[in-house]
């Protein structure tokens, strides 16, 4: 399992090619902040935020499958707390983490686990061991240890 995992990762493994700030705002991340129009940029996060496409994804994906929230936080042993918050705060933004056990509880395949992720503002990028470490086990279908 380890020379698989390593060939992977070799294979795989992107190093970062640029910086986001020098990308839109050339040589210097000092301009990043410089915004001529604020009050479109308020309007524009206000709308925004009216809406969580994670908890919307989240539960449409639990609905889907016709389970109880129960069966979805006992399988990988969140805290039925941490759930109860997932489900009732709109303003809570869970852990990658926590989002990656849910995505394997619900038997989500390495696409559908990207969508959820990126719902809630996160990725598996390709240049960082712990994301290809996930992607692998993903990739080989290793949700069986869940059941």
């Amino acid at each position: 399992m380890k020379d698989k995992l390593r060939k992977f990762i070799e294979e795989n493994y992107e190093k970062p090619r640029f910086s986001v700030a020098k990308a839109f705002f050339g040589t210097s991340s000092k301009h990043c902040c410089e915004y001529e129009d604020s009050a479109n940029i308020d309007d524009f996060i206000k709308q925004k935020n009216d809406y969580n496409d994670f908890q919307t994804l989240l539960f449409k994906l639990i609905d889907e499958r016709d389970l109880k929230d129960s069966d979805v936080y006992n399988k990988v042993h969140i805290d039925r707390r941490l759930f109860s918050k997932i489900r009732n705060n709109n303003e809570y933004h869970p852990s990658k983490e926590t989002i990656i056990l849910l995505g394997l509880s619900l038997e989500l395949n390495e696409q559908e686990i990207e969508k959820l992720l990126e719902s809630a503002s996160y990725s598996l990028p390709k240049n960082n061991y712990y994301d290809l470490i996930i992607r692998f086990f993903l990739s080989i279908k290793y949700i069986r240890f869940l059941k």
